[in-house]
């Protein structure tokens, strides 16, 4: 079965949750029931930039493959080929991990 594709527009960017361990540093396990949803991902796909009252296209910050931060209740989860994934503006954002 082919991969469906999927391009956001303008300043929208395409974001993998990553799972956080399941684990404390003391060993204590978290149940699935009590863990939140990381607020830290993955960009799979990047729209082409914000574009301003002028017209111009001010490009992203972020790109392809970069590890973010976002807010706890930015975007908008889609499944796409069964995985889940969330649609954000890059406001949402909060910084990128190096």
């Amino acid at each position: 079965m082919a991969k469906t594709k999927f391009r956001p527009l303008h300043d929208r960017v395409l974001v993998r949750r990553i799972e956080p361990d399941q684990k404390t540093a003391g060993g204590i396990i978290i149940p699935d029931s009590a863990a939140e949803k990381p607020m830290e991902g993955e960009i799979v796909a990047t729209g082409n930039g914000l574009v301003n009252d002028n017209g111009d296209v001010r490009p992203l910050d972020v790109k392809t493959g970069d590890s973010v931060i976002f807010s706890k209740w930015a975007g908008t989860e889609i499944t796409i080929d069964d995985e889940e994934l969330m649609v954000m503006k890059e406001s949402d954002i909060i910084g990128i991990i190096v």
